[in-house]
């Protein structure tokens, strides 16, 4: 399948709507902790066994991406679009399959397993597409393609919700809402497979829309960039906001009910779902708004908000959270505006250091920081919360270890942030031309991701 070249005249405005289609959709996965009671109830699950889908589907994420996005790349966004809809839709319904026969491990096959390769793949697919359409504004761009996975559960969490209060929250009941998500998603998704495009070659190019050529600066390959600092520096950084956030955010629904359960106001399923659906609003705006922030603010400046000013906003949950509810899903909304944000700005952070020309692949291997920090996170909330709750403790004292441990870690990325330099020039892609020459550059292309 090759990749579709835009016609002349071609509106790179048409582009942010295919990426959104995509993102929109594999967005599901941050509804996940709405699955979590029921199928605890229904199989006898732990909060830590609940979580395996999930946690195994951000590890895939990762891992495909890395290993996928010199694919990405060369195939073009309709090829990785397509992989996308056949393994996150499969994955749906692998899982109806498990949910049905009450096989759990069905469920974390399909899921965790097939879907995660079509959250990885669908993930980066259009990210280096809308870099190349808006090389004036590449912030911006990141964020419009990754506002919607962090805005997917926005529309996936009160859609489950009610999809479990109609069909029954029972294995059949679970089994039903997998099946209508894998084939809605489906058709949704095919609408940015049919609508994506890839700008014309540079010596065609008509500028559309009046996009400037990409700004000159310096240019690495994926393979030698991960024999640089600033990789690895980033690789932290990510790890450790996304580790901060991530088990916060696969925890929500039963969080909050837990926080204020001994209080005058407890809080219904229903109410939990909504502020799943709140977070995934304030997760998606981060995206587009911090982003689009970071183009007039600089990357390294955005970082140091998402990183400072979250680790305030956890020290105000653990200390006076449970005494407020407004407080605690303000500080929340902000955590996960800064979460999704960090997610949108990481695009345009390694564009700045390495460059345009093989970004995609570079964002690929920076995932699996994500996956990593996909298993740390819930696993970390998960199993000190199971243990507390052992230990005869309930309500927001199953959370205080938690959140102090996530503050260290957005302290770590704090610090890991303030050592990113530029890119020593020896790195750069002419620097390694001149040393090795030419066909060996050929050659480091073909080998690079």
């Amino acid at each position: 399948m090759s990749p579709p070249i835009a016609p002349v005249g071609w509106s790179r405005w048409l582009v942010p709507p295919a990426a959104l289609s995509i993102h929109l959709s594999i967005g599901q996965a941050y509804a996940w902790s709405v699955f979590k009671p029921p199928l605890e109830d229904a199989l006898g699950l732990s909060g830590t066994q609940s979580a395996l889908p999930f946690q195994l589907g951000i590890v895939m994420l990762g891992l495909s991406a890395a290993f996928g996005g010199t694919l990405v790349e060369r195939r073009g966004p309709r090829w990785a679009m397509t992989v996308a809809l056949v393994c996150f839709s499969s994955g749906f319904l692998l899982s109806g399959l498990g949910a049905a026969t009450q096989q759990f491990w069905l469920i974390v096959l399909g899921y965790g397993f097939v879907g995660g390769i079509g959250l990885g793949i669908g993930y980066i697919s259009p990210v280096s597409t809308l870099i190349k359409w808006f090389p004036d504004r590449p912030g911006m761009a990141t964020g419009i393609a990754i506002m919607g996975f962090g805005g997917g559960a926005l529309i996936a969490s009160p859609w489950s919700a009610q999809m479990l209060e109609s069909f029954g929250s029972d294995s059949r009941g679970i089994a039903l809402a997998f099946l209508v998500h894998g084939l809605s998603y489906a058709v949704f998704m095919l609408l940015g497979v049919l609508l994506v495009r890839v700008p014309r070659p540079r010596t065609e190019e008509q500028r559309a829309d009046g996009a400037p050529a990409s700004a000159a600066g310096p240019q690495v390959s994926a393979r030698q960039a991960l024999r640089t600092p600033q990789f690895w520096l980033l690789w932290v950084v990510l790890c450790m906001n996304v580790t901060a956030g991530i088990g916060i955010l696969e925890k929500a629904a039963p969080m909050i009910t837990d926080f204020f359960a001994d209080t005058s106001t407890p809080v219904s399923v229903t109410a939990a779902a909504g502020f799943v659906a709140l977070l995934s609003a304030a997760n998606m705006a981060g995206r587009i708004g911090w982003s689009s922030t970071s183009d007039l603010i600089g990357r390294k400046n955005i970082y140091r908000v998402y990183l400072g000013a979250g680790t305030l906003m956890y020290a105000l949950i653990a200390l006076v959270g449970d005494s407020s509810k407004p407080l605690f899903v303000l500080c929340a909304l902000v955590v996960l505006s800064f979460y999704g944000g960090g997610f949108a700005t990481i695009p345009a952070y390694l564009k700045d250091l390495f460059g345009t020309y093989q970004v995609g692949a570079i964002h690929g291997r920076l995932l699996t920081a994500w996956s990593t920090a996909g298993v740390l996170g819930p696993l970390i909330v998960n199993w000190i919360a199971d243990r507390q709750e052992e230990a005869g403790k309930d309500g927001a004292d199953l959370y205080g270890t938690s959140l102090l441990i996530m503050m260290a870690l957005l302290v770590v990325g704090f610090v890991a942030n303030e050592l990113v330099r530029p890119v020593h020039p020896s790195h750069h892609l002419a620097a390694v031309t001149a040393q090795k020459g030419a066909p060996d550059v050929r050659q480091q292309q073909s080998e690079s991701a």
